[in-house]
């Protein structure tokens, strides 16, 4: 049999590792694919393993993609679309795809909690793994957070449970196969990443598989004021649960995360304690610095608040952000790379919030949201395009500082609305350079 490795990051990495001690793999001629130039000793980890003499055959660089017909299974990656054109040719040759989620799900003796949504699966997931541990529950987390799931394996029981993030990449694969999970938990879901699926319906129909196989004596959680959500949710044939918590924000996703818990059976006094412990996810509306500014001849001290939400990176996502803060005054930074997404509802936000002073746009999309804001009849407001992300980030610090009163207050929120991959090498590099940037802003 030859195999395909399609992408070479932290999943392929472990699926590689997987499949050379697997038995039902014996004998299987497998290869990297990646688009990346990689080093020798970076994509050859010890072959060992059942049925393996030789290392895996290495296809880098920009013709990676050519040939995937000559292959008998290909294991994608989520980063890789499937609505790539050589894809698209090997699968009507009858190459059988797959991927390391489906395979998890085809092998995993355990039960499995599967969470999705566009956003808040990293908060609600961190949170529940954090609650039923405290709990006493054997529970491991996995998928786009924690441990890559295949590395889980050895260590899972039919006692275990097993917390997956899930993308809707990764959910692409489980259409075709019987395996699902024991609790879905379907979070507020609303259009995204239109660059690298065919259409809306496309996305919506990835996410919505997560519930398709569950049995009765399954449960599906979902959110009572989400459509889609609601909508997916009755495609399972199990309990369904649905949730009314706060509008946006990350307090809806504890509710979610604290329901399901319960639903388990912990105790509420360890659910409330583990909450109130839960300082939240990096790059998630992550408070990185408090900046004292005393004014002249005035004794009380004003302050500059700056938040790190990198994790944006869809209009919805920053309109929640915005609204979290609604009563303080702020400035928003906002641009990177569009994943064709209607910047307008971002515009109705920014127009409707009267107290924010500043939008400062930076990456290549910064004149494409600009379009959408120079109609905003606020006089107050001020809107500044930037090239540099340092130098923007200074900008708005140099503006905050001006426009304060005394005993007043500034939120300066980075909540960029956009994928990060037109400056940066993913949204938590991009986070990281904006928290490196406000700490060593000079006072």
């Amino acid at each position: 049999m030859k195999i395909a490795i399609l992408g070479f990051a932290r999943e392929g990495k472990s699926l590689l590792k997987f499949l050379k001690k697997s038995k039902r793999f014996r004998g299987a001629k497998i290869s990297i694919l990646d688009q990346r130039q990689h080093t020798n000793s970076a994509t050859s980890p010890p072959v060992g393993g059942s049925g393996y003499t030789n290392a895996p055959t290495r296809i880098f660089g920009k013709n990676y993609l050519d040939h995937l017909e000559h292959f008998d299974l290909i294991f994608r990656s989520p980063g890789i679309p499937y609505n790539l054109s050589q894809i698209q040719k090997a699968i009507k040759n009858g190459v059988k795809f797959s991927s390391a989620t489906q395979l998890f799900f085809e092998l995993c003796p355990a039960r499995v909690i599967g969470i999705t949504g566009t956003k808040g699966k990293g908060t609600t997931s961190t949170l529940l793994y954090k609650i039923l541990k405290n709990c006493g529950f054997p529970v491991y987390l996995a998928g786009n957070i924690g441990k890559p799931a295949l590395d889980l394996l050895p260590r899972l029981n039919k006692k275990s449970w097993v917390i997956l993030e899930l993308s809707s990449f990764q959910l692409q694969d489980l259409k075709n196969t019987p395996a699902h999970p024991k609790i879905a938990a379907i979070l507020d879901i609303f259009p995204d990443h239109l660059d690298a699926h065919k259409n809306l319906k496309e996305y919506f129909t990835a996410k919505a598989n997560l519930a398709l196989h569950q049995k009765k004596n399954d449960a599906i959680f979902y959110f009572n004021d989400n459509p889609d959500s609601k909508k997916i949710a009755r495609k399972s044939a199990g309990k369904k649960i649905g949730i009314t918590g706060s509008p946006f924000g990350l307090r809806k996703n504890f509710v979610m995360a604290a329901t399901i818990a319960a639903y388990l059976g912990c105790p509420q006094e360890k659910i409330i304690k583990t909450i109130k412990k839960f300082k939240g996810l990096e790059h998630r509306m992550e408070l990185v610095r408090t900046v004292m500014v005393r004014q002249a001849h005035h004794k009380n001290k004003s302050k500059i608040y700056f938040y790190n939400d990198s994790a944006a990176t869809n209009p919805l996502t920053t309109v929640a952000a915005i609204d979290h803060f609604h009563n303080q005054s702020l400035i928003l930074i906002a641009g990177g790379r569009n994943k064709g997404l209607d910047y307008k509802i971002l515009a109705t936000a920014i127009r409707n919030a009267k107290k924010i002073k500043m939008v400062m746009l930076f990456g290549e999309n910064k004149h494409e949201i600009k379009k959408y804001l120079v109609g905003i009849k606020n006089k107050e407001l001020r809107i500044r395009e930037e090239k540099n992300f340092e130098t923007a980030v200074k900008v708005v610090y140099n503006f905050a500082k001006k426009s304060l009163i005394p005993n007043s207050s500034f939120i300066i929120l980075f909540s960029p609305a956009s994928a990060s991959f037109d400056m940066f090498k993913d949204y938590a590099d991009r986070g990281n350079q904006f928290k490196k940037i406000v700490k060593n802003l000079k006072i």
